[in-house]
């Protein structure tokens, strides 16, 4: 064997073994396929080559030659194919069908004519193809080639929308391109320079790099790819194999029956063995992949099966258990988390977690960190190696690093966006696997059907329990509704109770006045003086109980439609007497603003003293939760003050009320007036009608509201109302 040889053939096996490893990664991508379809070109080029320096006959060493200068040219058509692929995901028909005839068009001319290879030297290492006419075209057609790939790479390089990871792998793609370049040097041997080819080095360097770039932030698994190559290995060993076996074993006597061409005898053996062999390969290759992914593809079939049903559960939490169940289990992984939007707190909350160590502990994650960031960006899976090994070529990235940070407290190996249209609506933490595989893209494929099924589950089960607590709240409101109308009935029998209570503390009271009690010993007359001062008690709050009837049955009965001239005092003092019921006024600093020559206003007595109720109530309640916030902090010097003014401005009565309570939110503010959005610390505290209400009577007066409110400072409103012109 000659030893010049040894190189290209070995480097032709190890870079189609490059070419299988990454096709077997993904088949059906056409970046994966594209490049294997390289490999194979060069695998021509270089095991040709092996063939043709061991060759002692010249014209033997031709066909060797003309073949490998068949890989040579397909190695331009599909390298272009690669980089179109590579940079654009898919190369449309067109354009595919003018590099195959570009391919066919070269193979032709290097079959059929000597316009590319005319004929042989003879170096010290074995015969070299000499250059034909149409040669320099031919290194025209590779310049072209590299150039072309060059600049289209460097232009996408500098494209904004292209992610950093692509932006890696271009980088890697652009060096081995260079790399590449160097093998051109062989071509100086076809101008009858005895330098010896040493571009198959080169040329495997190009094939690591580019290799290495498109599996390196991908997930591989080692034992299913090398079966693979070992079946293709197998099967093509004998493809290649067997008729050069034929041709060596039995040369002599297939010349001294078939003369000079006694070589379409092995040719064409060759050419049945490589029809066969696709096919035995793929029964091989299927049988296998059963055998190895079995485990995998049972759980990949049940997570499809449990994304289909998902739909009809309704119950929140139910169905979120359900989700981390199943995966947990199915797939056999350490944990899962499953993160859902908290619109109103600009954040995604930990909903339920499953088998974490982590489940215990406050993991929300607001809108602004990387993680959300990145899913809302790119809208697919992450996982944490491939953060990990982008760092490691790029170890200054602030960004990467910082969303590495947050992967890793999150004990995160895989995250699983789950988008409803354009809006991230959660995500779907998971841990390692427990057998210690990695994730494929396979399962990461299942994984996205399973979150983007979970987003319309999710969104049913919320719009039902939306739906279930406006029905609630609908309830309540028509309780309160029902106990308004009971009102009238229910003071008239209270009433009367205390009426009697009254007469008979009356009554017991007149009869110890007028009775003489100097005959009687100190100790009956301390017993009399304790029951006259528990009576004079009784009737104290039986009067103070009959006025809280009347106040209540004056708010709870409808107002006249009729409308009649007002002055503010009287609808402030009369809002003041009902709130003092339910809240303790002497806690807060009311001040009052209200000029004595107002003008008069046109309305509702009963309506516009439930506007005023209404908000004194609202300002209580939020003064109350600033005070627990700043309790919590230590702060203790702080007291709620509500502040209430009024003034003409122009044919107006502008009303201001306004406390120093905790305020109310940005993102809350567009809702205020929609019903049953409460803005409350507990659900039970209001019912959401308050302003809703409001509105609609300010309206109604044909006035207008409006709120300008800083959370954690106050909030102040703002209602004017039409003065009355007659």
């Amino acid at each position: 064997m000659n030893p010049y040889s040894i190189l290209p053939l070995i480097s032709s096996f190890l870079v189609i073994l490059i070419g299988w490893v990454v096709y077997a990664r993904n088949p059906k991508s056409q970046v994966n396929r594209s490049f294997f379809y390289i490999t194979i070109s060069t695998f021509l080029w270089l095991f040709f080559a092996s063939l043709a320096y061991n060759s002692r006959k010249k014209d033997i060493a031709d066909i060797f030659f003309r073949v490998c200068y068949i890989g040579i040219a397909n190695i331009v058509t599909t390298g272009l194919l690669f980089t179109l692929s590579f940079l654009k995901g898919f190369v449309r028909g067109k354009l595919r069908n003018l590099i195959v005839l570009l391919s066919v068009v070269w193979s032709s001319l290097i079959i059929f004519t000597d316009l590319i290879v005319d004929g042989l030297y003879k170096f010290f290492w074995g015969f070299y193809p000499r250059a034909g006419i149409l040669h320099p075209l031919f290194l025209v057609n590779l310049v072209i080639f590299y150039l072309f790939c060059i600049f289209y790479l460097f232009r996408f390089l500098h494209d904004e929308k292209v992610t950093r990871l692509k932006k890696n792998q271009i980088k890697n793609v652009i060096l081995a391109i260079f790399i590449f370049c160097i093998a051109s040097i062989d071509f100086i041997g076809n101008y009858g320079f005895e330098i010896f080819p040493l571009g198959s080095i080169a040329v495997l360097g190009f094939f690591i790099i580019i290799g290495y770039s498109i599996i390196k932030y991908r997930f591989l698994d080692v034992r299913i790819v090398f079966t693979k190559a070992g079946i293709f290995g197998i099967i093509y060993s004998l493809i290649l194999g067997f008729p050069f076996f034929v041709a060596y074993m039995f040369q002599p006597y297939l010349t001294a029956n078939f003369g000079v061409n006694w070589w379409f005898i092995p040719m064409g053996l060759l050419t049945a063995l490589a029809s066969v062999g696709p096919f035995a390969y793929l029964y091989l290759d299927r049988k296998a992949e059963e055998r190895l992914l079995r485990e995998q593809r049972q759980y990949q079939q049940t997570l499809r099966q449990a994304s289909g049903g998902m739909i009809r559960i309704r119950q929140l939490k139910r169905l979120l258990n359900l989700i981390v169940h199943v995966v947990t289990k199915t797939v056999k992984i350490d944990f899962a988390s499953i993160f859902l939007i908290d619109e109103q707190n600009h954040r995604y909350k930990l909903m339920v977690s499953r088998y974490s160590s982590t489940k215990d502990k406050t993991l929300d994650i607001d809108y602004d960190s990387q993680l959300i960031k990145y899913l809302m960006e790119h809208r697919e899976p992450i996982t944490y190696e491939e953060v990990e090994l982008y760092l490691q070529s790029n170890p200054f990235d602030s960004k990467m690093a910082l969303l590495e940070k947050e992967l890793k407290e999150l004990e995160a190996k895989v995250v699983v966006p789950s988008f409803s249209k354009n809006k991230l609506l959660g995500f779907i933490v998971l841990g390692r696997k427990l057998s210690g595989k990695i994730y494929s893209q396979d399962d990461l494929s299942v994984f996205s059907v399973l979150a983007n099924q979970a987003a319309l589950a999710i969104e049913n089960a919320l719009f039902y329990e939306e739906i279930k607590e406006i029905h609630e709240q609908l309830f309540q409101a028509e309780k309160l509704a029902t106990i308004g109308t009971m009102a009238d009935g229910l003071s008239h029998q209270i009433n009367n109770r205390f009426q009697a209570l009254s007469l008979i503390t009356g009554d017991s009271l007149d009869i110890i006045k007028t009775t003489d009690f100097n005959n009687c010993s100190p100790e009956i007359k301390s017993v009399f003086e304790q029951i006259k001062y528990a009576l004079e008690k009784i009737q104290t709050n039986v009067m103070q109980g009959g006025e809280i009837v009347q106040g209540l049955l004056k708010y709870s009965r409808p107002g006249q439609s009729s409308f009649e001239l007002l002055t503010f005092s009287k609808i402030i003092d009369g809002a003041l007497e009902m709130v003092k019921y339910k809240v303790h006024l002497y806690e807060l600093d009311i001040n009052k603003h209200i000029p004595e020559n107002l003008p008069l206003i046109k309305g509702n007595l009963i309506q516009l003293e439930e506007v005023f109720f209404n908000l004194i109530d609202n300002a209580n309640d939020a003064i109350k939760e600033k005070e627990q916030l700043l309790r919590q902090e230590g702060k203790n010097d702080y007291k709620g003050k509500i502040s209430i003014s009024a003034e003409q401005q122009g044919l107006q009565l502008k009303i201001i009320l306004e406390d120093n309570g905790i305020g109310i939110k940005d993102n809350h503010k567009e809702k205020l007036f929609t019903p049953f959005f409460t803005t409350k610390v507990a659900s039970k505290k209001g019912t959401g009608l308050g302003l809703y209400v409001i509105q609609k009577i300010i309206g109604y007066h044909g006035g207008t509201v409006n709120i300008d409110s800083t959370y954690g400072l106050g909030t102040k409103f703002e209602i004017l109302l039409p003065i009355a012109t007659n």
